[in-house]
Order: C-alpha cells, then structure tokens, then sequence
C-alpha cells in the first residue's frame, strides 16, 4: 500500500501499536500521545544522545534491508549512552519519506526498531514522521541515565592508564567493502547469486551490529569503573585521538595487540588491503575503546573479549602506533567514508 492511500494517523497507529506495552520502569506513557511521560531518578543524571542516517551517505538500499537499517538506527543511539557508562531507557524514531516508500517498507524498519528495541530493553516513546526530496532520513533520539557522579567522559584518561578495546575492530569496514563489490558485480538479472559465502561475520558486523551493554553488565560485576571511553563508530585512529585530545594526553598503541577476526583479515587480503588500517580507519564497529588505571591490569586479564592494546602519555610525547616490527609511526584519522558508491 503506498503511503498517500493512508493517512498519517493511520499509518503511525499502524506501525506503532507493538510499542504499546513499556519494557523500562520509568516509562509512565509512551508513544501515542502529544508527549512521552517518562519517570526521572532523584540519584541518576539523565543522558540525552541523538543520531541522523542519511541515504546515499550511510546505507544503500541497494543492498541494506530495510529492518536491518531500523535495527542499525537504534544500536548508533544506545551505543552512544553505553559509551558513556550509562543506561538506556527509551529512544524516539523520526523518519523522512520520499514517494518511493510504501507502508510496507516503514513497517519493515519499525520491525527491526522493535527487534532492537527488545534486545536492549528500551522503550519507543515518540517521534515524526515528514516527507522527504531525497529518499530516507532516519533520527534516533536515545535517552538513558547513569549513577549522580559515575558519567564516563572521553576527557578524564590519565597518563599511565591502560588503552582497551572490547571485540575485533574492521569488519564492518570489511563487510562494507563486501556489499559495495557485490553491487558493482550486479547485472540486474532475477537470479543473481553475491558472493557472501564464508563471509557471514563481517556482513553482520556492518549490517546488524550490537552495541556493547553487555560490557557495562561486566563492569558492574566486577566492580572496574573506566576513567575515560568512547564507542568506536570512526574507527579506531579517530575515536582514540578524541579521547587524548579531550583529555589532553597522548598515547602508544601496539600493531600486534589491536585485534582483528580472522574474517577480516581475509576479506582485506582479497582487496589488497592492509588489516591493521581497516581496523584504524574503518569504523562503525560499535565496540567500546577505553582506559583504565593501570592497578586494573590484573582484572582486566581475566576479562574476556577486552584487549589491552597500549597505554596513556605524556600529550608532549604525541600518538603513536608501534608496528609488530617495533618501528613507530604518528596515529592519524584518516577514516574511511560509510558508504561508497
């Protein structure tokens, strides 16, 4: 059914009635009325974080299903908050539509909002819908909260702290290389067959990436708290020169410590490309990158998924890489564009 046949109202009930029932306490009225009712904390400051998903900018709907963008959408806000040691509650979903989309197509990316939506708990309670010129624009608006004096900033890294990061870093890189291939190999015939065999992981990496919550679950457990984090959505290189800069420090990270999947590897050997930059440049990884004192060293090696790649300087002594040769290099963000044609 194209969207004209149905009216606003319509089409919001319509796609909005399986976000009825609340998952997060502090949900007093969610979606369905002017304004969401939600239940503030008199020990916790509220965190507020919003992301925008252009088409032809980050995705192609050439080859990006439309539930998978909506649970993409939602993972980019809630990593946000995770990023800085918070807790998410409820997120709003406000979608641009050009003439193309049909209610079918909305229902798909609200499907994959509610998929991620009961993967973190959260809770939908508001948004927008507007016309678009250009194809699809899709906001998220990511609300969370985090214990009065426990925010995690990316301007508190110490010298002498640890450098970490959770996961592997350059697969979604990867699995973009691999989509944007495979659209270039596409001859617009019914039976066309993409090479994605044995390339699960990195596809998944890009295309349905889980932002990290289950780490914040591990912290708690164990009782280690960050001194600074950032989620890794510009990739490594990037997101640690904000940290240091933030924090006016500098850093020494180590080639053979950064972690990359085996996938990757051989996805970047097949492009000719070097590992170790997809995963400096890459992006969209949605792993954590955080540091840590340096008394934590013995917790954090019993930690798994967490690897220690480096440690904080010195802002006088810059932001180095050393190779597995033990040559140092300066650490630039050259970053690697989301979408390539």
């Amino acid at each position: 059914m194209e969207i004209a046949e149905m009216s606003t109202v319509g089409l919001v009930q319509k796609v909005t009635e399986p976000f009825r029932t609340p998952h997060d306490p502090s949900t007093i009225l969610g979606i369905g009325d002017d304004a969401a009712v939600l239940r503030p904390s008199a020990t916790a400051h509220t965190l507020v974080s919003t992301e925008l998903l252009m088409e032809g900018i980050h995705f192609d709907l050439v080859y990006f299903p439309l539930r998978y963008l909506g649970f993409k959408a939602i993972t980019a806000g809630v990593s946000d908050l995770i990023a800085m040691g918070g807790t998410p509650h409820q997120v709003l979903v406000s979608l641009g539509l050009s003439g193309r989309f049909q209610v079918e197509d909305v229902t798909a990316i609200m499907d994959g909002v509610r998929e991620a939506c009961e993967l973190y708990r959260v809770d939908l309670v508001g948004g927008d819908t507007t016309s678009s010129l250009t194809g699809l624009a899709i906001g998220v608006t990511a609300i969370g909260t985090v214990p009065e004096g426990d925010a995690v900033l990316r301007s508190t890294a110490r010298k002498d702290d640890l450098i970490c990061v959770t996961g592997d870093l350059g697969a979604a890189y990867m699995g973009l290389q691999l989509l944007v291939r495979e659209k270039r190999a596409y001859d617009g015939t019914p039976d066309f067959q993409p090479e994605f065999a044995g390339r699960e992981y990195i596809l998944q990496r890009q295309m349905k990436p889980i932002a990290r919550l289950d780490i914040l679950r591990l912290f708690a457990e164990v009782g280690l708290h960050p001194t600074a984090m950032i989620d890794i959505t510009d990739g490594l290189a990037g997101d640690l020169l904000r940290i240091c800069k933030s924090s006016n420090v500098g850093c020494r990270i180590f080639e053979k410590r950064i972690p990359i999947d085996h996938e990757t590897v051989g996805m970047a050997s097949d492009f000719g490309l070097d590992p170790t930059l997809c995963a400096l440049n890459g992006g969209e990884d949605y792993e954590l990158l955080f540091t840590a004192p340096l008394t934590a060293k013995e917790l954090l090696d019993t930690l798994p998924g967490i690897s220690q790649i480096g440690f904080v300087t010195d802002a006088t002594d810059g932001y180095r890489l050393v190779s597995s040769g033990g040559s140092e290099t300066d650490i630039t963000a050259q970053g690697f564009s989301k979408q390539s044609s």
